[in-house]
Parts: structure tokens; sequence; C-alpha cells
């Protein structure tokens, strides 16, 4: 590995594990955070509600940013912002200041997030892209695991402030050393994000960026010395720079993600089915303004060109069925174990522990899958191992033991982790270098979007089978989720047959002498 990827990869990888290990401390932590600061459970669960919607509502614009000015300053000023957020809310006097530093920590979050795939995309040529991804994919899955155990003895010994604690020297960290990483003058991909009529080759090219055309080059003209020169527009603060981020556009898509991701938690709440369907509503007009304010902007948040790239949108649907399904299933074996079985939270993590270490452990071996047996067919095998998982699962009664529930979570490990890396690698790697950013934060806001779309399902259908909901063979809500991960499946199949073994062109020549080569930092 060069030099130069080494601090990329620490980068993505400790952020993206960070973020996971965040979300999981933090519900061990709520029960003592409630009784230390006199909060009651709606309080509480704003704490875990409004960072989701901060996240979920802006990581598509985050990604924007990242395309437009870097994804390294942005990815600094997003770990810099969650260890400072992370810092005041293990001051926090109240619940109120830490439900107000939560939704800071989401926004920081959503800065964060997209730039660990764009980074990523920027640094790594196409065919090399799996190897890191799987790595992040793994510490991710390491992070999630690892997270109850973590919190459990954190909160145990020094109290519920030490779990927001624990994130912050290694996002603090990151946030410096991406800020003493030297960036590639290729990485902000600023002069097409805001002039894209300008760009030197097809979009469809993502591994010929303007890495590989630099400013001394001559321009597609041929005029003698033309050069290639960065649109005033890319420059932040320049004329016409906010108009090429779509403000609006921006404003519309978190206002509808945000009541989606409002409605789907608010339903997942007893009695909160009303005004969780009257946000998914309010989301759904919202939806329908964004797309027309998309189809006449001049520059749209959305690119049209991504949006219409068959792998990149099935790479989403795999990725927004799939985790709709592990987090849901995951719900439902949670209350069974524990509610039915009568297994305290930590018999109940080592049940499903053999979940985890595939993750780990697969991570790995997806990169050489892929390039042996191409993304469409690696990916439907992770389909029906997650289908074959959740099905088990919904078959288990009263009397199931370790095993039948190790082996259910042991399908569910590998499907996820297989379709999670195989689709991420699909998106990032067909998305054009200069909309990274954008299709990192899509496949993040599908990340957001799915658990929360798969625990509300598994709510409602709980609640029609009074008194034999959480048995799995009882109750209805396994069974739907069984088909929610079986939507995987066509989804796989819109994927590439073939990896893409594409590679970037060898770096130029450097620059005749007297040449003046316009370096960008």
């Amino acid at each position: 590995m060069s030099a130069r990827r080494a601090p990329v990869l620490a980068c993505s990888v400790v952020g993206a594990a960070v973020v996971a290990l965040d979300g999981t401390v933090l519900t061990v932590a709520q029960p003592a955070l409630q009784r230390d600061l006199h909060a009651d459970i709606g309080q509480v669960q704003w704490t875990s509600t409004g960072y989701l919607v901060a996240v979920a509502s802006l990581l598509v614009f985050a990604g924007r940013l990242g395309d437009r000015y870097g994804h390294r300053r942005v990815f600094a000023l997003g770990a810099l912002g969650f260890a400072a957020a992370s810092t005041g809310i293990a001051l926090a006097p109240g619940i109120g200041t830490v439900i107000a530093l939560r939704v800071l920590q989401g926004v920081c979050g959503a800065l964060l997030q997209p730039a660990t795939l764009g980074m990523l995309r920027t640094a790594y040529p196409p065919d090399r892209l799996g190897t890191p991804i799987a790595v992040r994919t793994a510490a991710i899955g390491l992070a999630a695991a690892a997270g109850p155990l973590i919190g459990g003895a954190l909160v145990s010994a020094y109290g519920w402030r030490s779990v927001f604690l624990l994130g912050v020297p290694p996002t603090l960290a990151i946030g410096l050393l991406a800020l003493a990483t030297r960036e590639r003058p290729t990485e902000p991909s600023r002069s097409y994000a805001a002039n894209p009529s300008r760009e030197p080759y097809p979009s469809h090219e993502p591994s010929r960026s303007y890495a590989t055309n630099p400013p001394h080059e001559p321009s597609r003209s041929g005029a003698p010395g033309a050069r290639y020169r960065t649109s005033p527009a890319a420059r932040p603060g320049a004329a016409g720079g906010l108009s090429a981020l779509d403000p609006v556009g921006a404003l519309l898509l978190a206002v509808t993600l945000g009541l989606l991701v409002h409605g789907l938690v608010e339903a997942a709440r007893p009695g909160g089915a009303p005004t969780g369907l009257l946000a998914v509503a309010g989301a759904v007009a919202t939806g329908v303004v964004l797309a027309r304010h998309q189809r006449r902007a001049a520059h749209p948040l959305l690119p049209p060109e991504l949006l219409r790239s068959v792998p990149v949108v099935a790479g989403l649907a795999v990725l927004l069925a799939a985790s709709a399904a592990l987090f849901g299933s995951l719900f439902v074996a949670t209350y069974f174990l524990q509610d039915v079985q009568g297994l305290d939270p930590l018999g109940c993590a080592l049940r499903v522990l053999p979940l985890a270490v595939l993750m780990v452990l697969g991570a790995p071996l997806c990169p050489p899958l892929q390039r042996r047996f191409g993304p469409r067919r690696t990916a439907t095998a992770g389909a029906a191992l997650l289908t074959l998982g959740v099905l088990l699962l919904a078959r288990l009664d009263t009397t199931a033991g370790a095993a039948a529930v190790g082996v259910s979570a042991a399908l569910l490990g590998a499907g996820f982790v297989t379709l999670m890396v195989t689709a991420t690698s699909v998106v990032v790697h067909r998305a054009p270098a200069a909309h990274a950013g954008v299709a990192g934060g899509l496949q993040q806001t599908v990340m957001n979007i799915g658990p929360a779309l798969g625990v509300a399902t598994a709510t409602l259908l709980l609640a029609l089978v009074p008194g034999g909901g959480f048995v799995p063979s009882r109750g209805a809500a396994l069974p739907a989720l069984v088909l929610i991960a079986a939507l995987a499946v066509p989804a796989a199949l819109a994927l590439p047959r073939a990896a893409d073994r594409r590679r970037t062109r060898p770096e130029p020549p450097s620059p005749r002498a007297g040449g003046r080569a316009c370096v960008r930092s």
C-alpha cells in the first residue's frame, strides 16, 4: 500500500467504525442516562431519534459538499465536530443539552460518513476498491458487535458519560490526520461538479478523472497553448458556487428524509402509528416536490447520470432490502430470546455472536469472490443466504436451542456482509469520480433508512398477534421480513455480471520545462 493511501484507509476505517460503535454503545447507556438526568422515556428516545433524523437528512448534501470542496476537508470537519459534540454530551448538565448535542453530533456524522467512501473512491483505482471496502465493512461489524460489551463495561464502571468519551480520541486523531494529509489534485473533482460540461471524459468512465488530464495538457479544442483551467465557480465563495450546490434541492431532500425517518421511528413506538403515518405521508408529498425540482434544476443535487445508472440503483436497492431484513429480524430475535426464553442481555448477545463473527471473517473473502464470480452471482448468493437465515429464524419456537439460533445468526451474518461489500463496491465503482460523495451519501442514507424500515415493520406486525407475536413461529413479523429479504434477489440480479477491471491510466509525464502545473490543495 502506498504511503498516500495508508492515511486515507485509516481515516475511512476508523471513521466508519467509530460511528458504528457510537450507535451500539448508546443503547446500553440509555437507562443509566435516564435515571441520572431524571428524564422520561420520550426524552431519552429523542437522543436517538434526533441523531438519526439529522444524519439521514444531510448525508447526500454532505456528499455533494465533499465532491465540490474535497472529501478530506469535509471528513476532517465532521470528525473534529463529532469529537467536540461527544465531549459536550459527556459534560451535559441536562437532557435538553444532550438532545441538542446529539443532533449536532448527527450533523457531524453526516459530514463524516459519505467522505469515508468518497476518499476511498478518489484514492484507489476502481479495480482495487474491493479490499479497502471489505476492510471498512469488517471494522463496522467488529465495532457493532463489540459496542454492547464495551458499553456495558464502561457504564458499570464509570457511568453513562464515559460512553460518549470513548469516541473522542479516535475521531480527534483521524480529524487531525486528515488535515495533515496532502490531498490529490483530483480529489475534489470540483471543476466537474461546478461545470459538468467541461468534463474531459464521459461520465460513464469513472476511472478517467480530472487526475489523468492535469491543467498542463492541451484543451479539447486543440488550440495551441490552451490549458485546462479551473472554473471560477469551482472555488469556494466564487460566483455561482451556492447555486451549484442546489440548496433548494438539499432542503427538500433533508425535509423528505427527515420526515421519513421520523415517521418510521414513531411507527415503531407503541401508539405512535398515526403520527408515523402522517410523517411518512408528508415525506411522500415533499418527495414529489423534490422530484419536480430536480428535473428543472441547472445543477441538481442528485445527478441524473447517477440515478440513471442501473448498477448504482440496483446496489442501493440491495442495501435497503438487506439492512431492513437484518435489523428487523434482530429486533424480533432480541425480544424472543429475552422475553420468551428469559436470557439476560449477555446471553442474548452470545446466542447471536456468530453473526458478528461471520461479518468480520467474511468481509475479506468478498473481493476475491467478486473477481472470480462477478458482482451479480456473488450478491445473489448473499441474498439467498440472508433470506435463508431469516426463514430459519421465522421457524423457531419456544424450545429453540442455542444451535438453531446460532445457525440462523451465522447465515444472516454471511449473507449480509456479502451483500454489503458487493453492493457498496458496485455503487462506488460505477459512480463517476466527480459524484463519489453523492454516491457515498446515498449508500449511507439507505443504510440508515433500511434499519428504521425493518424495525417499524417488525413492531407493527408484532402487535397483530397478541401474546404470541414474540414467538417467531407464531408471529407475522419474521415471515414479512423473509419477503423483504427476498427482494434483494431480483435487485442483485440487476448488478453487473463481471467485476469492473478497468484501471486508471498511468500518471502523465511531468510538465515541460517552464510549464506551470496548477496543483490544488
